[in-house]
């Protein structure tokens, strides 16, 4: 059995390099001072506002939240239909591996962040052990905490084959994913590199498609990311729902990002990377909670490009209500980071991304949060009117601003739901179509979610809130 000790010392690699070398990239400043500056002077105007000309100043709120409404549903339609244009996948049947052969494949890294996990160990090396590459092209390192004693035992105790190593982690601060990943990167020997998570299954072939997909690609395309999806989708109505999103984002949204050659904020797993390309980006921002998103706007912003292949990794669905919220206020803490972090300097990140690519971002990135945090207000609006039809309400929807404001509600909402639906039936999950009927309570928890952490955002920006595996077996 490799481990730590048999490989360079991971105390020469510097996890911190992106904050250390490239502050303006990372979020270790939360909040820069002209961004306070920004957000006081915009909350003052809207207060003077308020207290001058209560009834407009609602009125152009309402009216601005509703067009960004309008605009996202018709967007949310237009990246569906792009995932259906030829190259919004990487395809290949079992037929073209097999003709691929013989060759002599690239080496090719795994690193596997892990914490807390030992009842993952004999699942995960067993899914390692599964993949249909040549074991001698492997270098697999699984990322353990030197503090993680149950981890590392029971890892230790599993008789390891000569292409997994233990890489121990120091503790330091941040304790994140992205802090043990950079580590791993500096100790990769591969050409490519892929990150799986705990309780990931990939497909076996996944990493000759992603070797293919390279092979195929022009220079500047230096991340394939496969599909994620769950193997537990059935479990309860809470994993139906997070099986139907997962469903819709990943076989349908970003492959209509990848066929339009745009931003993709990348899944926290199953991402294939040109390892020196990575390099040379310095890695994973440590301070960043959700590390994948940001990297793949860093991407392009270095104007590089990620392609989706088809192939998926199987994970677990959270089963539990609080440990989901925990785990989807990190990710939606993640995106309030990734914003503010590239927003910094708009005009610069115009510049190099373009205007059609910067709308991207800000619709994805910004919009997404965004959502979460309007849509209780609007809601409780539409309840309360609905209900009592108060004047004060009604007055706040003149002519063609209740027109399309109920517009969104009605063909909106069911166009986000009809989404889902078109997810379920790609994956072929007929069972879960009914769960979608149910969606409104999802994005009710989504919303409770967006809150708190845009809350914890500025009490405890870092924190990484850990997802617990294993509920369902």
């Amino acid at each position: 059995m490799n481990t730590s000790a048999e490989q360079p010392s991971p105390a020469a690699c510097d996890p911190l390099a992106l904050a250390h070398t490239h502050p303006e990239w990372s979020a270790k400043e939360p909040v820069t001072r002209g961004q306070r500056i920004t957000a006081i002077l915009l909350m003052a105007l809207i207060v003077f506002g308020l207290i001058r000309a209560p009834l407009a100043t609602a009125r152009l709120l309402v009216l601005l939240c509703t067009v960004f409404y309008l605009v996202a549903t018709i967007y949310k339609m237009w990246l569906v239909r792009s995932a259906t244009q030829p190259g919004a996948f990487f395809r290949f049947t079992p037929e073209m591996i097999a003709a691929e052969e013989p060759r002599e494949w690239p080496v090719y890294s795994i690193i596997v962040p892990m914490y807390k996990e030992p009842e993952t160990i004999p699942q995960m090396i067993a899914g390692l052990k599964a993949l249909d590459y040549p074991p001698e092209r492997l270098d697999i390192q699984l990322l353990l905490e030197a503090d993680d004693d149950a981890t590392l035992n029971a890892a230790r105790a599993q008789v390891l084959p000569p292409q997994i190593r233990i890489t121990e982690i120091p503790p330091s601060f941040p304790r994140t994913k992205p802090k043990a990943c950079n580590i791993g990167l500096h100790l990769a020997r591969g050409k490519y590199l892929v990150i799986y998570d705990a309780e990931d299954k990939p497909e076996p072939d996944q990493l000759k498609k992603a070797v293919m997909s390279f092979d195929r690609s022009p220079d500047n395309v230096v991340c394939i990311q496969s599909c994620l999806n769950y193997y537990n989708p059935r479990y309860n109505l809470l994993t139906r729902w997070f099986a139907a999103d997962y469903s819709a984002w990943f076989d349908l949204c970003l492959p209509g990002l990848a066929a339009r050659r745009t931003v993709i904020p990348l899944g926290g797993t199953s991402n294939h990377f040109n390892t020196q390309v990575l390099r040379d980006l310095l890695g994973w921002d440590a301070y960043n909670v959700t590390e994948d998103c940001d990297l793949g706007v860093r991407l392009a912003r270095a104007g590089y490009e990620t392609r989706m292949a088809e192939t998926t990794t199987w994970e677990e669905a959270c089963s539990n209500l609080r440990f989901w919220i925990r785990q989807r206020t990190r990710w939606q803490k993640g995106y309030i980071q990734t914003w503010l972090v590239h927003m910094r300097r708009p005009f610069r990140l115009l510049r190099e991304l373009g205007l059609r690519n910067f709308l991207h971002f800000n619709l994805l990135i910004g919009g997404s949060v965004f959502a979460t945090l309007i849509n209780p207000f609007f809601w409780i609006m539409a309840l309360v009117w609905f209900i009592f039809r108060p004047v004060g309400v009604d007055a706040l929807f003149p002519g063609w601003v209740f027109a399309m404001s109920a517009f969104c509600l009605f063909v909106g909402n069911f166009i986000f739901v009809y989404i889902n639906l078109l997810g379920c039936y790609r994956r072929r999950y007929d069972s879960l179509m009914w769960a979608n009927l149910l969606t409104p309570i999802y994005w009710a928890l989504m919303s409770i979610s967006g809150w708190r952490a845009f809350l914890q955002f500025f009490s405890n920006p870092f924190h990484w809130e850990k997802t617990q595996h294993g509920l369902s077996s």
